[in-house]
């Protein structure tokens, strides 16, 4: 498999584009439950299926590489139900102590690409909500600019053996999750319209000067 577009699959939702998703929107995941690749619509932030509500108490939109495969809310999506998230592209807050910069950042080949992810299925009393965490490691070089964190891009050579449910070798799917090449990636400052959901327009990737990456920054 050499890229994201060469994936076949039986089902299609319907979608437009975006631009701007929060957590809690509905995301398009890639998964195969059976077998067989399906594109589905899931809400971003992970609900657990032994959850009593379709909500958490607690942040479940990301989960951590280093715990996903032992933390009660992601350790059986982690062994059962993994997904890949596809994206061309993904914003990130640079902070300092007086303010915040938006950035957008994607690979230097264009094209789509995958989040490594995780969906699960919540059901009780006839309401069914499906819902998806991305998973987020160590920040490369260029990201520990921006924020110290980072999702994790899997490679194209790593979609069947993730996608794949009845491979359990717990060890060798979290070696997946590491931090993409540096020089693969790029990133540049954009406008701060994107810091409002409700804006959503291919305006919001558009570069802003200087389209370079800040030697300074504050983490939280």
């Amino acid at each position: 498999m050499d890229s994201l577009l060469e994936i076949t699959l039986e089902e299609m939702p319907e979608w437009s584009p975006r631009y701007n998703i929060a957590p809690t929107q509905r995301i398009p995941i890639i998964r195969a439950p059976d077998g067989t690749r399906e594109c589905s619509l899931a809400r971003w932030g992970l609900i657990p299926a032994w959850s009593k509500e379709p909500k958490t108490e607690y942040s479940t939109f990301n989960a951590r590489a280093e715990s996903v495969a032992v933390k009660p809310a992601f350790r059986e999506a982690f062994r059962q139900r993994r997904c890949l998230i596809p994206t061309d592209g993904f914003f990130e807050w640079s902070r300092t102590e007086n303010s915040k910069t938006p950035y957008f950042i994607s690979l230097k080949e264009p094209g789509p690409f995958a989040f490594a992810g995780l969906w699960e299925r919540w059901e009780q009393e006839g309401q069914i909500v499906e819902s998806c965490t991305i998973i987020v490691t160590e920040p490369n070089a260029l990201m520990k600019n921006i924020h110290d964190r980072m999702p994790v891009i899997l490679a194209a050579e790593d979609y069947n053996l993730w996608l794949d449910a009845d491979r359990n070798d717990i060890v060798g799917i979290q070696a997946l999750l590491k931090p993409c090449p540096t020089e693969c990636m790029q990133a540049y400052p954009v406008g701060t319209a994107v810091n409002s959901v409700r804006n959503d327009s291919e305006a919001l990737i558009l570069p802003v000067s200087p389209p370079t990456v800040p030697t300074q920054t504050s983490l939280f």
